[in-house]
């Protein structure tokens, strides 16, 4: 079992999914979103950062995986976004907890199994994946999302070593 925080970065609306990932099923520990309404762009990171300090304190999780960068139409939008995902880094790191990214069709693909779905086709195969009794919010939903990525992600990359080795060893036996 590993615990993963799934991140999605917003400079105003910071989305949070917290799952464990069990042998055979995922679970929902904890989902929302940090609302960051502060009149400047530091106190908002400031209130991103404290925020996501207190989940990892109260929750624990042991991997992080937040989606990466991508290119915005609005360049100012874009520097905002890549503001809060430095803080959401930084105070995961400052935990020593370990970070991956993934593209957002990356996420898409691995929940839905379309990397261009819409965001309710996400936030209904989430509900579906987690049992949840609604669909969690659309910044939630896309945090929850990233996370289950990320932990069907590393169950594949744990795998791949296993299958090199033993290709390898019948590869030497020819």
């Amino acid at each position: 079992m590993i615990r993963i925080l799934g991140i999605d970065p917003g400079s105003r609306i910071t989305g949070f999914g917290i799952i464990e990932m069990h042998t055979n099923r995922s679970v929902c520990i904890a989902h929302g979103c940090i609302k960051a309404q502060q009149p400047t762009l530091a106190e908002r990171l400031k209130h991103i950062h404290l925020e996501l300090a207190a989940l990892i304190e109260q929750h624990e999780p042991e991997e992080m995986a937040i989606e990466s960068v991508f290119v915005h139409r609005n360049v100012d939008s874009a520097l905002k976004l890549g503001q809060a995902r430095g803080a959401a880094i930084t105070t995961v790191a400052l935990q020593s907890i370990a970070v991956h990214e993934y593209s957002p069709a990356e996420i898409k693909k691995s929940v839905v199994g379309r990397g261009n779905a819409a965001k309710q086709q996400v936030q209904h195969m989430v509900k579906a994946i987690l049992g949840l009794n609604k669909p969690p919010q659309e910044d939630a939903a896309d945090a929850l999302a990233v996370a289950l990525c990320h932990g069907h992600s590393r169950d594949l990359k744990s795998l791949l070593p296993q299958v090199r080795s033993s290709r390898r060893r019948r590869w030497k036996s020819l």
